[in-house]
């Protein structure tokens, strides 16, 4: 199960004021949540890690990496949208990002994931732009005011930063917490939610400090290439957000003769569980295009479906159909994807 539309949720009602199911956030949370944002805020998690790891070897001891770090960023993602939820259902109003901002943040995500990689590996002096550190004046606040170690500002202070990329699933959950229309069902929608995903991030990040203990540079190096895989991941995808990217899927199928597909004024595109089926649409130019988005419970972000160059951005429900206009166009390729850029594919106009 995936995100769901307000109409799916049941809301019960208690003294005259409705309060919103949160058992299904919570388990679109634990099943496809938790896969479909770990690519991109994964790397966020690594390098917390790493920044602890990278201490202990600057200072000479041997703690070993703990849970200490994985719990502190998963507490600050947890906090963060919470309060993200509690906004967006005072506001009642839908304020996601556009297609082109959301693949600039992407594309600033995937940078520094690659740049904080080859800092790991000392591939040289520059990348060391890359090393994250809290604002100096939080960080010597906190210091001042607590006699635990400031390391545990940074897993801190990159958990937070994580409302900044939400990913497909996530912003289907967004849009759910505004149609509540409360502050606190919207930040009971986006609790229940992130606490669905955390037990997945936590998991795999514990398993690979586990791994890494005792060995911090074969550590730190596997960080790296895990770091360096899900940069070119978000890159990838910012890339297809920005419309500079072609549908690498829709190039697989470019080879069946144009004269079989027909152009017309009339498209039907399925959101499925692995993407947009098909994956090229052929249109007629110079005429006024209605596109409709079918959806049948599908899983992961191709529910949240964008066309960047129009700035087209539609959160699809869990079932049902979506009429998208599209104006006339030129005679060439439009590209679509999903809001992460996971899921591409074209309309080709003729």
């Amino acid at each position: 199960m995936s995100g769901c539309s307000a109409a799916a949720l049941p809301l019960h009602s208690y003294s005259g004021v409705q309060v919103i199911d949160v058992v299904v956030p919570f388990i679109t949370g634990l099943t496809a949540g938790g896969l479909s944002c770990l690519a991109v805020q994964g790397g966020l998690l690594t390098t917390s890690m790493a920044q602890r790891v990278e201490q202990d070897q600057r200072e000479s001891t041997r703690r070993g990496v703990t849970a200490e770090p994985i719990v502190l960023f998963l507490l600050a993602k947890l906090v963060a949208y919470t309060l993200l939820g509690a906004l967006l259902g005072a506001l009642a109003s839908f304020l996601a990002l556009t297609p082109t901002m959301q693949g600039a943040l992407q594309l600033a995500v995937g940078v520094f994931m690659i740049g904080n990689a080859l800092r790991l590996l000392d591939v040289h002096p520059v990348f060391r732009v890359f090393a994250v550190e809290p604002p100096k004046a939080v960080t010597r606040f906190i210091r001042q005011r607590s006699k635990r170690r400031g390391d545990a500002v940074t897993p801190a202070f990159l958990g937070a930063l994580t409302v900044l990329i939400p990913c497909g699933v996530t912003q289907t959950m967004m849009a759910l917490a505004i149609t509540t229309g409360d502050a606190w069902s919207g930040a009971a929608v986006m609790f229940a939610f992130t606490l669905g995903a955390s037990p997945l991030f936590f998991t795999l990040a514990y398993l690979a400090t586990r791994l890494g203990q005792g060995l911090e540079r074969l550590f730190l190096q596997v960080v790296a290439g895990v770091s360096l895989v899900l940069g070119a991941y978000a890159l990838k995808g910012a890339l297809a957000l920005l419309g500079t990217l072609g549908s690498l899927q829709a190039g697989a199928v470019t080879s069946t003769p144009t004269h079989l597909l027909p152009a017309t004024d009339t498209l039907e595109l399925q959101a499925a569980d692995r993407g947009y089926v098909p994956t090229v649409l052929y249109a007629k130019a110079g005429v006024p295009v209605t596109l409709t988005l079918v959806t049948q419970s599908p899983s992961g972000c191709a529910r949240a479906f964008t066309i960047p160059r129009l700035g087209v951005r539609e959160v699809l429900p869990e079932t049902g159909r979506v009429v998208v206009h599209l104006p006339p166009q030129h005679p060439g390729t439009l590209s679509f994807a999903c809001s992460m850029g996971m899921y591409r594919g074209q309309i080709q106009f003729q």
